[in-house]
């Protein structure tokens, strides 16, 4: 990263002469930058004002890329993770450098693997846990990326998709197949927590909790949806 951005900064020091002033601002960006990163801190670290940061993000620095740390606690630790103080180390690092943290127990994950849905539910249950730690660990990396998932349920499959948060509901059905944006019409949605009380899409219909919207709406995450379409 630091011969990037010394490479980067020659060359914008040279075409200062042209008179753009662009050159002016690029050239005291990186010279902020690589000052910081000489101190051996990542590119994460630094925060450009709004004028810098354009010419920052076009360098996709590796280590500008966001992180993630994940700490091992003990089974002791389940309920409270961050009481292990070397967690909260961990926890207080990755806050000081800018990325998140998720504490897991990799001999209860290694268990659970090992396990069929039934006694992993189980198994968790007498733990006290709702959700194993690689499912907080996707549900982390998924917010760091700014990814967000929808449903589709019909007679042959249900499945998730992965789409960008602030995607528009029509933006959404083309995920699927580019006909259904095409010709969208509405969507008809109803979010998984409700679904699964109401017991099936149809009765959460009957209910009056499915909602139709427009290819304007902004899906998100959980949402389940079906696509009326016309092509």
């Amino acid at each position: 990263d630091l011969e990037s951005v010394e490479k980067r900064l020659d060359e914008a020091k040279s075409l200062i002469k042209t008179g753009d002033k662009k050159y002016v601002l690029q050239s005291e960006a990186l010279q902020k930058l690589f000052n910081h990163l000489s101190q051996q801190k990542p590119a994460r670290d630094f925060l450009p004002n709004k004028e810098e940061k354009p010419f920052i993000d076009e360098l996709f620095l590796l280590t500008n890329k966001p992180v993630i740390y994940v700490a091992n606690i003990s089974e002791d630790n389940l309920s409270s993770p961050y009481d292990s103080k070397y967690a909260q180390t961990v926890s207080d690092y990755a806050k000081e450098h800018n990325a998140e943290c998720v504490a897991l127990c990799a001999k209860i994950e290694q268990e659970l693997v090992s396990l069929n849905d039934s006694d992993r539910k189980m198994f968790m249950e007498d733990l006290g846990i709702k959700s194993s730690g690689l499912d907080l660990l996707i549900a982390a990396c998924y917010n760091l990326l700014g990814l967000i998932s929808f449903l589709t349920a019909g007679e042959k499959e249900t499945r998730a998709w992965t789409i960008e948060k602030g995607t528009k509901a029509a933006q959404a059905a083309g995920k699927i197949h580019t006909d259904f944006e095409r010709g969208f019409i509405r969507a008809e949605v109803v979010d998984y927590e409700t679904l699964m009380q109401c017991g099936s899409f149809n009765a959460a219909k009957e209910k009056g909790k499915v909602r139709s919207e427009g290819r304007d709406y902004t899906v998100k995450d959980g949402d389940v949806m079906l696509f009326r379409f016309n092509v």
